[in-house]
């Protein structure tokens, strides 16, 4: 039986179709029709009050491009927190807070919270430090606008949801679940040219299984994002098999070294 009150996410935007189509497919759509969670798009433009729906402005203190009007934007806010209510509202931009994983997980225990879009050259200062609770930046680029941050964000929290995902375990074994990258992982065939599955995956035997694959994540962290191995919660076993590998990986430098002098 579906939940009596639905995650209900209200995203701002100048584009709501650019969204809908999103929130139309896979895991989003499956949540939607399960009752699991519901997106209420709203258009700034909506909200203006002269006949060409205008949103934006020229700067202030003069420079290139158009700025976002904070006038459009406070009347939807307002129509939508008498209407619906808006929980915590967050303006997504390259300013904000970086969106991680922790982060989804909380927002996926709210009752319902609020996205502004952002587009053209900026969005006035005033949205951010008078109507927002907070600013959410996926990455260190900036974007057309903040409808695809947007929908990285839903698409995050949604799959968090108990019952969205098919196996229940699934979300719980995602990369970031427990701060670090995913191990890899492998399907039919078992051979695919010269390329082999990793014979662990065959032995039927659970615990070596379980300690390749952890050594997998830290071994991808390693190589590829060692910050995230600087604040994980790593068990003794962990950090010793790390200095093993660096101490593994210095011996064979060496080595080398002395074979090409």
């Amino acid at each position: 039986m579906p939940p009596a009150r639905p995650l209900t996410v209200n995203i701002l935007t100048l584009f709501p179709e650019l969204l809908e189509a999103s929130f139309s497919q896979s895991i989003l759509k499956r949540a939607r029709m399960k009752g699991l969670f519901e997106p209420r798009l709203i258009n700034i433009r909506d909200f203006s009050r002269d006949r060409h729906r205008t949103v934006d402005d020229k700067p202030y203190g003069g420079g290139s491009g158009m700025v976002m009007k904070i006038e459009p934007i406070a009347r939807a806010l307002a129509a939508v927190r008498k209407r619906y209510g808006t929980g915590k509202v967050y303006l997504l931009a390259p300013t904000g807070r970086r969106f991680e994983q922790s982060q989804a997980r909380q927002l996926s225990r709210e009752k319902t919270f609020t996205l502004i879009c952002g587009r053209y050259e900026g969005i006035d200062q005033r949205v951010e430090e008078k109507l927002c609770d907070g600013s959410i930046s996926i990455g260190d680029y900036v974007l057309t606008g903040g409808e695809p941050a947007a929908t990285v964000i839903i698409d995050t929290v949604v799959r968090l949801i108990p019952k969205v995902l098919g196996a229940e375990d699934s979300a719980a074994c995602d990369s970031f679940s427990d701060g670090l990258l995913d191990y890899p992982h492998y399907t039919r065939p078992r051979r695919y040219r010269t390329w082999r599955v990793p014979e662990i995956l065959f032995s039927g035997n659970h615990q070596q299984t379980h300690a390749w694959r952890r050594q997998q994540q830290l071994l991808r962290c390693h190589d590829e994002r060692p910050d995230l191995l600087e604040q994980a919660k790593l068990s003794a076993a962990d950090l010793k098999w790390i200095e093993e590998l660096k101490h593994s990986r210095t011996k064979r430098a060496r080595s080398r070294g002395r074979r090409k002098s």
